[in-house]
């Protein structure tokens, strides 16, 4: 009974010792909470803003911000009056009138004016005196009149300034616009056309490599390992030209243009493949050596251990890498510029939005959706191989 009762006792306070340690851990599990959750949010907001900005209108996105575009805004507007032939004489005077609209709607008017210089100058209901002796009056819902001494003359009506309350619009007009633009789809296929072999052809590479440096025996293995590392750290804007060169200089040799995929293939390769046998050579040493032994006791080559035994188990790694150099890749503008050019014939997406832009970026606003067009494949590989992405980036971290 004593030993029972004992025995009791221990579990109580063990469990009373758990509860507390619960307890003081309490304020930093929610602190870690709270961190996360806020990392997040700083994460995606800019995102958001972007993808609703790509819906609003050019003129309202130019004048505020994402996080007003569900209010109402003031825009400066220019409208013109009617012609000569729309003119009325009342007593001495000749005069115009109408209603000020927006979106076909009578509008809002918060000021108005008759020159470009001053198109606030004065409040709806007063009186503007203009240079010709004549006088112009807006009225807080839009209507306007015009009058002036002598007769108004030609068709094309004369230029009133305001200010008018507009509110939130959104639409398809930027993704019409770019989806729209002459030469897109062929962009778009070139992008898959460079991007697809840039992934796979460093895998394919480093997957070896990994291998090789991972479970075979030679000399001056880990110098090696330790030159991959260094090579991380190489920028690419450093090595850009000098890689140009010395394609261009084999591509003389061999009678192989300049400006061909192969080259494009080959540049992300080089810069690819430190990462690419870094990430998986941490993966592939990671694995039981008990299966790698019992292979080798059987009878199998390092390739058939290779082949049958080390690829199948790397797959989360491979997917990984293959996200990350699938994402770099398909947003690349530099390096396709370089190795590419801006022909017609080989230019990618990323290449052609710049294009849409003008050589000023006088359609800035149309960035937004263009955003969101190129990040529309990345977005697909990502979710669909997202779930090998932690297993890849972890494993070999922890023995």
């Amino acid at each position: 009974m004593s030993q029972q009762l004992q025995t009791s006792s221990k579990l109580e306070a063990s469990e009373a010792r758990f509860s507390l340690s619960r307890l003081r851990r309490s304020p930093l599990t929610l602190l870690l909470h709270f961190s996360v959750l806020l990392i997040v949010i700083l994460w995606t907001l800019p995102t958001a803003g972007l993808l609703i900005s790509s819906f609003r209108d050019k003129d309202q996105l130019a004048l505020s911000g994402w996080w007003t575009s569900l209010t109402a805004s003031e825009q400066n507007l220019m409208v013109r009056t009617g012609g000569a032939d729309t003119q009325i004489q009342d007593g001495d005077v000749f005069v115009l009138k109408g209603q000020l609209l927006v979106d076909n709607k009578a509008a809002q008017v918060r000021a108005f004016g008759f020159s470009s210089g001053e198109p606030t100058k004065f409040i709806p209901g007063d009186i503007a005196k203009m240079k010709n002796g004549g006088e112009l009056t807006v009225t807080a819902d839009g209507k306007y009149r015009m009058t002036s001494l002598e007769p108004f003359k030609g068709n094309r009506g004369k230029r009133i300034f305001f200010t008018a309350v507009v509110p939130p619009k959104f639409g398809l007009d930027n993704y019409h616009t770019v989806l729209g633009a002459e030469g897109i789809g062929r962009s778009f296929i070139n992008s898959l056309t460079v991007t697809i072999p840039a992934t796979i052809i460093p895998i394919l590479i480093a997957a070896y490599a990994a291998y090789a440096l991972s479970w075979m025996r030679m000399p001056g293995r880990n110098i090696l390992i330790a030159v991959v590392v260094g090579l991380l750290v190489v920028p690419l804007q450093m090595s850009l030209i000098p890689l140009l060169r010395l394609y261009n200089d084999i591509g003389a040799l061999f009678g192989v243009g300049a400006k061909t995929y192969v080259g494009i293939w080959l540049a992300h390769t080089g810069f690819g493949l430190p990462l690419a046998i870094y990430l998986l050579r941490n993966y592939i040493s990671s694995l039981p050596k008990e299966i790698i032994e019992s292979a080798k006791v059987d009878g199998a080559t390092d390739f058939e251990i290779f082949m049958k035994i080390v690829l199948p188990l790397s797959y989360p790694a491979l997917a990984s890498f293959g996200i990350f150099q699938f994402l770099w890749v398909w947003n690349d503008l530099l390096v396709a510029t370089v190795f590419l050019g801006t022909g017609e014939e080989h230019m990618v997406l990323t290449a052609r939005l710049r294009e849409l832009l003008g050589s000023r970026g006088g359609n800035w606003e149309i960035l937004t959706a263009s955003a969101f067009v190129s990040i529309a494949v990345p977005l697909a590989v990502f979710f669909a191989l997202q779930r090998y992405l932690v297993r890849g980036l972890l494993s070999g971290s922890v023995k």
